[in-house]
């Protein structure tokens, strides 16, 4: 295999500054664009996938201008407008999902489309509302895949939509529409997800409520168009999850990862790991810091409840072959449905550690090893799924080294983070 080696590391110290929380930088990219003026983004994530969003915007009427680590994003007065070319996705979920109800309140055809693997994910959950909104969302088959077609209109109807599988990008998505909708439109979660959206709309002048129910969360915007903001955008939580359990795994270990978004539905893994017996030490000050030193962990069960992206399952599927015991994910069929299966992904990369692994369902288990000492040296296919192939790099680093297929595609979210790894001495 030809792909990126990664060395076993015998000692770890320093801090890691992740970049920007792509969540926060997808978003403020697209309110911005709403917005009648000028609006800053300071710390947007310099990621493919945000940078996917950044292009879409311009076709759309936006003027976007970086000085420095400043982005000027010039929302055009008149609103926006569809492009004559396809808004092309790239690799990202959020930008297509958020991006479908943005445009659904933009008069007109838009085209939207995305690589190989965006084009396999199912958008079938976004357009059920916004066809229930009054636009008109067409796409493949009976899950709605790209490239899709959409006719926005520059009044949509108010909805009361129930989502039936936590996603934050399905809210925000609905959300988005409801800017442009007669009334106010509701968004009813069973599980709480993360309340970017929301608290992003409300800081640029929305009229917005958030009621918690039970374990879920009932959401209501009415209509408006959001002013000029300055926005500045705090490190990724999910990015800071591989560092954390690099942290705890290693057997010579003590990482500080500084400046994160504290939101406690972006920050759930911290809680598991925590659970496992991990040495976490969490700080807030002007924005969350982690410290995470070496660990004895302990297998623990985790829902999906408790990191309601899920995207953090498989770097704690590496938790989970370092601790002893059996750790048990569940109602993880969620995990099929990202960048590449995710489910089956976590299953061969800790097969390929050593441990003993196997599903039942939309569950799997981890039979620890006890230490991440124990690692086989492995190779890895990532199928062209960053989180893979930072979840393959933390076990090599932490274990006995490895070789790892696809590892470029690590540049959708964090292009530096072999650079940042190995600054860990």
């Amino acid at each position: 295999m030809n792909g990126q080696s990664v060395a076993a590391s015998t000692r770890l110290r320093g801090q890691v500054h992740v970049p920007g929380d792509k969540s926060t930088s997808h978003r403020a990219l697209f309110i911005s664009a709403l917005a009648n003026g000028e609006s800053t983004i300071e710390g947007l994530s310099p990621g493919a996938d945000v940078r996917s969003s950044e292009v879409i915007v311009s076709q759309l009427g936006v003027e976007v201008e970086h000085h420095g680590t400043l982005v000027h994003v010039h929302g055009p007065a008149g609103g926006l407008r569809p492009s004559a070319s396809a808004l092309d996705c790239g690799n990202s979920g959020t930008t297509m999902r958020v991006l479908a109800g943005l445009v659904s309140g933009v008069e007109g055809e838009h085209r939207l489309v995305g690589d190989e693997s965006l084009s396999a994910r199912p958008m079938d959950r976004v357009a059920r509302p916004l066809i229930r909104m009054g636009a008109t969302v067409e796409g493949v088959g009976d899950r709605v895949t790209a490239p899709l077609r959409i006719h926005g209109r520059s009044t949509l109807r108010a909805i009361d939509f129930h989502v039936p599988v936590a996603s934050a990008q399905v809210k925000s998505s609905i959300l988005f529409a409801g800017l442009h909708a007669d009334g106010a439109t509701t968004v009813r979660e069973d599980a709480r997800t993360r309340r970017t959206t929301e608290e992003m709309f409300l800081a640029c002048g929305i009229e917005i409520e958030s009621v918690e129910r039970d374990e879920g969360r009932v959401v209501t915007v009415r209509p408006g168009r959001p002013r000029t903001t300055a926005w500045r955008v705090p490190g990724d939580p999910s990015q800071a999850a591989f560092f954390c359990v690099l942290g705890l795994i290693h057997d010579d270990a003590d990482l500080e990862i500084l400046n994160l978004d504290a939101t406690p539905e972006r920050t759930g893994f911290v809680e598991v790991l925590r659970r496992m017996g991990g040495d976490v030490l969490v700080e807030h000050t002007q924005a969350l810091s982690l410290r995470a030193r070496s660990s004895s962990l302990l297998g623990v069960e985790v829902h999906a409840s408790d990191v309601p992206s899920v995207d953090e399952v498989p770097v704690l599927a590496v938790a989970a072959a370092a601790a002893s015991g059996t750790s048990a994910f569940r109602d993880m069929g969620e995990l099929r449905l990202k960048e590449s299966d995710r489910f089956e992904g976590s299953l061969q990369l800790v097969r390929r550690l050593g441990c003993r692994a196997w599903a039942e369902g939309d569950d799997f288990f981890v039979e620890g090893l006890g230490s991440a000492r124990r690692f086989a040296a492995f190779e890895l296919d990532a199928k062209l799924d960053h989180r893979m192939v930072m979840s393959a790099a933390v076990a090599g680093s932490a274990g006995q080294g490895c070789v790892i297929d696809g590892a470029a595609t690590v540049s959708s979210s964090y292009p530096g983070f072999f650079v940042d790894l190995a600054g860990l001495v």
